[in-house]
């Protein structure tokens, strides 16, 4: 197994790797998705190393794949649920004996374990759009261990590595001439994160492919990642493509990738507080935007709908496309969470 690069960095942003470190990455975990059919043990890779799991956030995906795969290298899993200990907080925000600075904690985990894990996003910072990143680099910068982001508001690199591992399943390493509709959906919840649209684009640009983005006027997503992703499908020979109805993402795609999000325009730091029953009535214009059979219809014949999940089914997707002919891709993106995690954590845990 060739790490040599990979072994102690942390895993925060895909934007920190080289393609061919990802390869290696992916590489990796497909090696090991196939192992673990056979049932062969890999429990050699990773024995006896801690990972630290810390959820700010409820997790079903994030919190099992993990638990389950390092196990399976051979480690083990602490689940870490700040609100049982001491809140790890920012300088600045310490709240007497209710808290514990991030430097401390940090460094403590530090000497008891191997790598440190941390989700948190929305409600926990007050949808303040870049404290939750802010509060996982300031874990990276104190830790002598690996850090691992599982989700902040911004990111959410773990889900591209599935994300792009299941686009190579389906159509090799190649994604050349191949058409990704990606598209935001309608939801009644005004709490779904952008992070995983930002890099199910941003992963699956380093492959070349057709991207076609859409998305109603008022949601766009960050400036900063659309040109990391435009720069990145430039440099592998892709495309993309940003349009305002969701018919022109679907028409002609190989894969379909729809799923509500946010307007960052309704939160901190465009506002003082965040706007959600502002962006309720907002989200309500655009109750056509659905992943349905009509639209799949639109796809091509052998195309596949992907999502993240989980779903508001009825809004971002309906029963008759996630469990029918185009909702399998859906699920085996969910189990590649283990397997890319795996690859990602036997590459960079020392």
């Amino acid at each position: 197994m060739i790490t040599e690069g990979l072994k102690g960095r942390d895993f925060i942003r895909l934007q920190d790797f080289r393609k061919e470190e990802i390869d290696t990455m992916l590489d990796l975990a497909l090696q090991l998705k196939a192992d673990n059919t056979m049932r062969r043990r890999h429990d050699d890779i990773l024995p006896m190393r801690t990972l630290f799991m810390m959820f700010f956030n409820p997790s079903l995906r994030t919190r099992n794949s993990f638990e389950a795969g390092i196990f399976q290298l051979g480690g083990h899993g602490h689940f870490l649920q700040p609100d049982a200990t001491r809140l790890p907080t920012l300088e600045g925000e310490d709240q007497g004996y209710g808290s514990e600075r991030i430097s401390d904690v940090a460094r403590v985990l530090s000497r008891m374990g191997d790598c440190i894990a941390i989700r948190i996003l929305g409600d926990k910072v007050d949808w303040i759009y870049e404290k939750s990143l802010k509060i996982i680099d300031e874990f990276a910068k104190w830790a002598t261990v690996p850090v691992i982001n599982m989700e902040d508001n911004k990111y959410h690199p773990c889900q591209g590595m599935a994300d792009v591992m299941t686009l190579r399943e389906m159509f090799g390493r190649d994604l050349r001439g191949r058409k990704l509709g990606v598209t935001w959906t309608w939801g009644s919840s005004p709490k779904k994160p952008i992070a995983p649209h930002h890099d199910f684009m941003y992963a699956a640009s380093f492959y070349g492919p057709d991207i076609v983005f859409a998305r109603p006027p008022e949601m766009h997503i960050d400036p900063e990642i659309e040109e990391a992703i435009k720069a990145n499908i430039e440099l592998n020979g892709g495309s993309y493509t940003l349009v305002e109805n969701m018919e022109d993402a679907c028409a002609d795609a190989d894969v379909v990738y729809a799923k509500n999000y946010v307007c960052l325009d309704l939160l901190p730091p465009h506002q003082l507080t965040p706007k959600h029953d502002e962006m309720v009535k907002l989200f309500a214009k655009y109750k056509s935007w659905i992943a349905d059979e009509k639209h799949m219809k639109m796809a091509k014949p052998t195309a596949q709908y992907m999502h993240c999940l989980p779903c508001e089914r009825g809004a971002e997707v309906t029963d008759a496309v996630l469990d029918g002919k185009w909702g399998a891709a859906c699920f085996n993106e969910a189990e590649n969470r283990l397997h890319a995690q795996k690859g990602v954590m036997a590459c960079i845990i020392p």
